[in-house]
């Protein structure tokens, strides 16, 4: 028996056409991405907002510079989120 006549069979037996499996398998690819995406950002926002403080508690009156490049830097790394998140929405509908 091959391999393409399995497969069939199985799809017959699941009742979902080829087309609705590579939808499937897609949008898993795509969370997945996704997800590998937030990974670094998430990580990235952790440690910057954690050294501003530090660096606000050290020297308080620097507190505004401090946190004006903390925000930039915030806006920075959320952008690779949102282009993960392109990235996420291409993989899945086209």
């Amino acid at each position: 028996m091959s391999i393409a006549s399995t497969t069939a069979q199985v799809l017959a037996q699941v009742d979902i056409d080829a087309d609705g499996l590579k939808a499937a398998e897609g949008a898993s690819s795509a969370g997945f991405a996704y997800g590998l995406a937030a990974i670094g950002p998430g990580i990235g926002i952790g440690y910057l907002v954690g050294q501003a403080v530090q660096a606000m508690a050290r020297q308080p009156e620097s507190a505004g510079t401090v946190q004006t490049t903390m925000f930039l830097g915030i806006a920075f790394t959320e952008a690779l989120a949102l282009i993960g998140f392109v990235v996420f929405i291409l993989l899945k509908f086209v």
